[in-house]
């Protein structure tokens, strides 16, 4: 399992609309201050602001990207702040130079244009380099909540990869406990020699044809899973003609329902072995199917030995089953057992509703 890499991502374009809008705002708030003691037209007085704070900003964004490398200790954010400071004055020079053009004499001799370019100046030393700070801020925040998701999807990855390792785990549990114990039913025949061993025999090697392939897949539906139980059912009716009857009742609607491999059959397998093979007399195991609008009841009753007389209780099956269940479906899942009257265990699985590639 590999880690997943976490992109970085580019800087934003230098005059991106987001960046250019601060700047407009910026520049408005900026000039109100000034506007008092400004003696010619708002406009230059907004022209000037403007291109101060482009220059700024093409200044922050080259910065942003160049040198490519800086030493460790020194951050990044550091010289874009001391790049805006210092270019300031230089950038509020060249503004006024560009406005004032042509006239005479230059606006650094100007008594009043140099006291405008003194608090324009001022003005922008005080303000752009926390703004500066605060466009920095919210790149950094927009960054770590990115990180964060990129680790959030990358936990919720390896999450996904450990459930399905362990659904394979406990599946890998499942096969042999079917395999073996269908086995050692079909050793038992011939080793007592009966005529019925190559019957069940041939039954198994239909069953386990069938049923081997979908055991390492992640679903199967109840119409699947029910004829599985069906052959299933008809080897160990062929092994104890006499002590096993049954009778499958389906609902059609929830023939489509998925849920995990053998999850029907481990209830029916765990009824034959501690339900109908402990009791003197056999019994009966009766397999209920029902879809009632989202939800899924399948309902194994045996009549058999019941609770306690089975030798070695009801086995680890059930406690497979339950994990499994919890896997795929969470709470939303339900196995319970209750005894029969007058002997006998009835297992319920209540499911969550859900269709085939759904």
């Amino acid at each position: 399992m590999t880690a997943t890499a976490i992109p970085v991502e580019p800087p934003a374009p230098i005059f991106g609309w987001r960046r250019v809008r601060v700047v407009l705002i910026a520049c408005v708030v900026l000039s109100l201050p000034l506007v008092p003691g400004w003696q010619i037209s708002y406009a230059i007085l907004y022209g000037r602001i403007f291109f101060v704070g482009l220059a700024l900003l093409c200044v922050f964004g080259v910065f942003e990207r160049w040198p490519r490398r800086l030493p460790r200790w020194f951050a990044r954010w550091a010289l874009q702040v001391i790049a805006v400071a210092i270019a300031v004055p230089f950038l509020v020079a060249i503004a006024y130079w560009l406005t004032t053009l042509g006239l005479d004499p230059p606006w650094y001799k100007d008594k009043d244009r140099l006291g405008g370019y003194s608090a324009m100046t001022m003005l922008a030393l005080l303000t752009a380099p926390w703004i500066a700070v605060a466009a920095l801020l919210r790149q950094i925040k927009e960054v770590a909540q990115k990180q964060a998701l990129a680790f959030e999807l990358e936990r919720s990855e390896y999450e996904r990869r450990a459930l399905d390792a362990r659904l394979r785990l406990l599946q890998a549990q499942v096969e042999p406990h079917f395999l073996f114990n269908t086995l050692a039913n079909v050793r038992e025949l011939v080793d007592r020699g009966s005529p019925q061993a190559s019957g069940v025999l041939g039954s198994l090697i239909a069953y386990l044809r069938a049923a081997v392939p979908r055991l390492h897949e992640p679903s199967t539906t109840l119409g699947q899973e029910i004829e599985l139980v069906r052959a299933y059912l008809e080897v160990m009716h062929m092994r104890m003609p006499d002590r096993l009857q049954f009778a499958l009742d389906v609902d059609p609607l929830a023939r489509g329902l998925v849920l995990p491999p053998m999850s029907v059959l481990t209830l029916v397998e765990n009824a034959v072995r501690h339900g109908i093979d402990p009791s003197e007399e056999g019994g009966r195991i009766d397999i209920e199917v029902r879809r009632r609008a989202d939800r899924c009841l399948v309902r194994v009753r045996d009549t058999g030995a019941g609770f306690g007389t089975g030798g070695d209780g009801l086995g680890t099956g059930l406690e497979t089953l339950r994990e499994r269940l919890q896997l795929v479906f969470g709470e939303a899942a339900r196995l319970r057992l209750d005894g029969v009257v007058p002997h006998g265990v009835e297992a319920e699985l209540d499911l969550p509703a859900r269709e085939a590639g759904v």
